[in-house]
């Protein structure tokens, strides 16, 4: 979809879910609060993003869905995770069950499923194991070959949906052999088994999300037709594998969501409340932590929408981007959320305020972002396990292998470029053809100055600074290339699992984030609404990467801070998405301290 289709449907979810603050309103931020302090899974609030048929913009259309591409059910879902990420979790989770059988199943299993979820069916996705947490290889559940399919026994838990679930996708052992081809991908439909034969686990409390149903299932040789099985035969791994590369890109919406709710009551507690004989918004100290806020923001976005655009315009290197998204979005929006809740102050705590009480909830259900679908740690060994490739070909890429990069890149950060149908069989495990983002930055640096060229006065300076900072940072990727290749000849083979490699992996994962917005501003410039793009906004979230590098060293000064606060408090008075994406939002603005 171009930016303004996208652009108008977002729009008319957002007219269609009216004021959060309205408790008129179904989806109130009033209601939301009333099923998280009773831990009540909200049905009545996904009945209403289903009566809009929300769930099918995350479906293939071809077998009747209306997704034509991943990055439109990613925003809307976004929008919705700035109101409720519960609800978001709740929806989201029958499509990534789905996901498994869009890669591997059959025309008439993809048409068949997509038709039960339509038609009101839940999906769970069955993977994790009490033992075994994200250890997908040392999981015990089984699957027995009998005549015309298979006899199923284990356990699987800490499984979103799994008590409401009609059916549960789940991987199971179908060898022994000790190799990546011993594991297969079932759909368990519980109403075919004999009463009592699929037993569901108790729910677990949570500290957020409190209204989701996140318990499990345990089998004793369930009964599963051939008919039932995703995929061929030991193929199960890779499923899981690709089917993980899409659920990070998909969670890190539910953080950028999040994070919009938390900025933009920040915000309205900032311009109403006075103090010490003036408003908070005022106070110098305010205005960078909330600005930098802001950027976090920003940056978070440019990684997402690389990834989330990736799986379609350059799916052979999804295994790098969707891990980066993975680490990256979750652990930078953690510390903005704790600035944040810095500037708010006693606000954070009142639970039952008409207005702030939704802060606390964001805050407690942000935490879902870091450890779904694989947790920081796992996310970054995948990184660094596959950082040599990267780098080799970042030093070593030919200008063919460039220019093939920077085709990539224009489709993976021009919001209005039209992408290739989504196969998500063609994603890659392991990208041998390195890291495009990164290969393409030089390029990007040239363009930023032809940017700069098209500004006049402080706007040029500002791009100008922006070029010679990303020039900078680039520089950074020869650092990490020769600490790596010391760390390896020092440790071995042990470097593989040393604390040297999961740095460097957060280094590279910097790096990543500041050539994303480079990407994002130069690629989209010709798209993007007013007040973007804007030198002081791109030179603020260069500077928080800068940062990360050589702490000591500041970019900005209070000038950039004062028209980066002039840009957000606009977007914040227009009532309009803190992001590049200009979306117009329902929102009273209520600003009662």
């Amino acid at each position: 979809m171009t930016v303004q289709h996208v652009t108008a449907l977002a729009e008319e979810l957002e007219r269609y879910l009216g004021d959060p603050h309205d408790p008129a309103n179904l989806m109130s931020f009033q209601r939301i609060l009333r099923y998280d302090e009773l831990e009540e899974f909200p049905h009545e609030l996904l009945g209403l993003l289903q009566r809009w048929a929300l769930h099918e913009y995350c479906l293939p259309a071809e077998w009747g869905g209306r997704a034509g591409d991943v990055e439109t059910g990613f925003l809307l879902l976004r929008l919705v995770s700035r109101r409720d990420p519960t609800c978001a979790v709740g929806l989201m989770l029958t499509d990534l069950a789905f996901m498994p059988t869009w890669i591997a199943g059959t025309e008439e299993q993809r048409t068949r499923l997509v038709s039960l979820i339509n038609n009101g069916a839940k999906l769970a996705w069955g993977l994790s194991e009490r033992d075994h947490g994200s250890d997908v290889l040392s999981n015990d559940m089984r699957a027995e070959k009998v005549e015309g399919g298979y006899l199923l026994t284990g356990e699987k838990y800490m499984i979103g949906n799994a008590t409401l679930a009609d059916m549960v996708t789940v991987q199971a052992r179908t060898r022994e052999r000790g190799g990546p081809g011993d594991w297969s991908i079932f759909l368990i439909e519980k109403r075919l088994g004999p009463a009592g034969s699929v037993r569901e686990l108790p729910n677990e409390r949570l500290h957020g999300l409190r209204a989701l149903d996140l318990s499990g299932i345990e089998l004793d040789k369930f009964f599963v037709p051939d008919s039932h099985r995703i995929g061929a035969e030991g193929q199960g791994l890779e499923v899981v594998l690709k089917s993980a590369q899409v659920a990070r890109v998909a969670i890190s919406g539910l953080a950028l969501g999040a994070a919009d709710t938390a900025l933009r009551v920040t915000l309205d507690f900032i311009v109403t409340r006075e103090i010490f004989g003036q408003k908070v918004a005022e106070f110098p100290y305010t205005r960078r932590q909330v600005a930098e806020s802001f950027a976090d923001l920003l940056l978070a976005e440019a990684v997402a929408t690389g990834a989330v655009r990736g799986v379609q315009a350059a799916p052979e290197q999804s295994a790098v981007f969707s891990s980066i998204v993975k680490y990256f979005v979750p652990t930078s929006l953690g510390r903005t959320f704790s600035q944040l809740s810095e500037v708010l102050g006693a606000r954070l705590y009142l639970r039952e305020h008409p207005h702030y009480a939704i802060f606390q909830k964001m805050l407690r259900d942000i935490v879902v972002s870091v450890f779904a679908d694989g947790n920081t740690v796992v996310n970054l060994k995948a990184v660094g396990s596959q950082l040599d490739q990267i780098l080799r070909q970042a030093s070593s890429a030919t200008a063919e292998q460039r220019v093939a990069a920077e085709e990539k890149v224009a489709k993976m950060f021009d919001i209005d470029a039209k992408l290739e149908e989504w196969v998500p069989a063609q994603q890659q495990l392991f990208s041998r053809a390195g890291d495009a983002t990164i290969l393409a930055l030089p390029q990007a640096i040239t363009q930023l100055r032809q940017l700069a060229d098209t500004r006049d006065g402080v706007q040029r300076a500002w791009f100008e600074r922006s070029a010679d900072l990303t020039a900078g940072l680039l520089g950074e990727l020869d650092r990490i290339t020769a600490e790596q290749q010391r760390a390896k000849e020092t440790l071995g083979r042990g470097y593989g699992a040393s604390a040297e490699m999961y740095r460097l992996a957060e280094q590279y994962c910097a790096l990543y984030a500041a050539a994303a917005i480079v990407h994002l501003v130069v690629r989209s410039a010709g798209v993007l609404a007013a007040p973007f793009p804007d030198g002081a906004v791109l030179l603020l979230c260069l500077e928080r990467i800068w940062r990360s590098f050589h702490p000591a060293a500041p970019v900005t000064d209070a000038t950039v801070i004062d028209h980066v606060m002039t840009v957000l408090l606009d977007l914040h008075r227009d009532r309009k998405l803190f992001s590049h994406w200009q979306f117009q939002l329902q929102a009273s603005g209520e600003t009662t301290a």
